[in-house]
């Protein structure tokens, strides 16, 4: 399968299953995420991996809107992160405008190869932004110098999903 069959392959899933991820299959996943480009190759992003049924259902009740429905039947739960502070300054002080807000980049672009290797793996995804951060953050005991980013659930689908059109090329590309 080539880069462009994955990336269109892949799609958001919102009911899964309920069959397991295994451990080995985690562990590629992260793997693989840690090979996308961070600043100054700082690697701060960090995964938070909930697969027992107790711990899964607590992470779930952390979730806002309708997320808790949407994740039931995930085979794991994974909680991404990054120390903050660290990610664009030098010596703590900031080395451009964009200062701490490098971490989320560096977050996103890990998240995203970890997104592309799960869909290569048949192993599918559903990135989440509506959480209760404090409430992960005391169930996980994820330190307080690290800025919790998404939530994503992972397993396998029941249902294949549609593809959402994309905008026109003209409305998100310019050129000079």
């Amino acid at each position: 399968m080539t880069l462009n069959d994955i990336a269109l392959h892949r799609r958001s899933i919102r009911r899964y299953n309920g069959q397991p991820v295994t451990q080995d299959e985690l562990l590629t996943l992260i793997r693989f995420a840690q090979e996308a480009p961070s600043w100054k190759n700082q690697q701060t992003s960090r995964y938070h991996v909930v697969t027992r049924p107790d711990t899964l259902a607590a992470t779930r009740a952390c979730l806002g809107g309708s997320n808790p429905q949407k994740t039931e039947g995930v085979g794991a739960i994974i909680v991404t992160s990054f120390k903050h502070d660290i990610v664009g300054h030098t010596h703590g002080q900031p080395d451009n405008e964009a200062g701490n807000g490098w971490g989320w980049y560096d977050l996103g672009l890990q998240n995203a190869y970890l997104l592309l290797k799960a869909a290569e793996l048949d192993i599918d995804t559903l990135v989440i932004g509506i959480r209760h951060a404090d409430q992960l953050r005391h169930l996980l005991a994820i330190p307080d110098d690290e800025t919790i980013g998404a939530v994503i659930a992972v397993g396998h689908r029941i249902e294949d999903a549609q593809r959402p059109p994309r905008k026109e090329l003209a409305e998100i590309a310019t050129f000079h």
